[in-house]
């Protein structure tokens, strides 16, 4: 189980934006006691992936690593748990070499990466980490060398492109300059379009859990305008392709169905956000929702479950 929506987030986040430079596993179970790695990556360079393009996280990425994203700073015991998953991964990678009459060289040995909001003197100061200010970036701090561990300090990380991808990450005024900076970057750059729909998946996943705290609604606030200018995008889309679709045929109405086509897109991509797939079903409803204002609709499939939408929506209701 996951510890909140921000613990999917960054799972589903990370996942997307590592796949293309590697095999990514996520919610790894290592054996002894059963636990949970946020994140296995296991880098397979690829000549259609660069690395670069990824920033920081990309040279994350450029060993075999555990991820751990904490939305909140991690107290010592959520470290040494860690850490403990990292050395349980060791003892089963040696197991194994050991089975296979191979050996495991120390370099080969995967890192701990804990992907911290915050990190605090005193925390840092207990685990005896530093920076690396010759090799590494300030907000990336280094444990004794054997621990292969380190801790980012989101928030203490410089704002720039480098780091902006791990900054998404981050809590409050780090995450709203990094969502701002996201959005300044070209409608049609590949790695703003998905990471616009992940984080649109990421509000609505949140609104959706209830009972609101303070902290996720600074998070829906800090996501608000990459929702929006998604939706945006996504309907003048939908209207593109049917006035296309109209001056093609020959109609005189191309902007009213360029209108229609745009309200379509929209209920289509929102229910995929909000359910994960578009079914036979949810595809049923589609006809009625847009018919609707996009205030009432985008509410609409913001509060109803997907049983809601096809008691009132459905096929069988029109």
């Amino acid at each position: 189980m996951t510890r909140q929506p921000h613990d999917q987030f960054a799972k589903q986040y990370l996942e997307e934006l590592l796949s293309p430079l590697g095999k990514v596993e996520v919610s790894r179970e290592v054996t002894d006691e059963v636990r949970q790695i946020d994140i296995l990556f296991f880098p397979a360079p690829s000549p259609y992936a660069d690395p670069q393009s990824l920033g920081l996280l990309g040279r994350i990425a450029t060993s075999t690593s555990l991820l751990e994203p904490f939305r909140n700073q991690p107290s010592k015991t959520e470290v040494r748990n860690c850490i403990l998953k990292l050395f349980s991964f060791h003892g089963e990678l040696q197991r194994k070499a050991r089975r296979e009459n191979s050996s495991l060289q120390e370099d080969d040995l995967p890192h701990l990466w804990i992907l911290a909001t915050s990190a605090s003197e005193n925390l840092l100061d207990d685990f005896g980490a530093k920076l690396d200010l010759e090799s590494w970036l300030p907000g990336v701090y280094f444990l004794a060398k054997a621990l292969r561990t380190a801790v980012v300090a989101i928030n203490q990380l410089p704002l720039t492109q480098e780091t902006l991808l791990l900054r998404i990450l981050g809590k409050g005024e780090t995450q709203r300059q990094a969502v701002s900076e996201l959005l300044v970057l070209p409608r049609n750059n590949p790695l703003r379009q998905n990471v616009q729909q992940l984080l649109t998946s990421w509000r609505i996943t949140v609104i959706n859990q209830g009972n609101l705290t303070e902290d996720d609604q600074e998070l829906i606030m800090n996501l608000s305008q990459a929702y929006l200018e998604w939706r945006e995008a996504t309907f003048q889309e939908g209207q593109q392709e049917g006035r296309q679709e109209g001056r093609q045929e020959g109609r005189q109405e191309g902007r009213q169905e360029g209108r229609q086509e745009g309200q379509r897109l929209v209920v289509e991509n929102l229910l995929r956000v909000r359910f994960g797939t578009l079914d036979a079903e949810l595809l049923g409803v589609v006809e009625a929702l847009i018919q609707l204002s996009p205030e009432e609709y985008s509410r609409l499939l913001l509060e109803f479950s997907r049983e809601e939408l096809l008691a009132r929506f459905g096929s069988s209701n029109s």
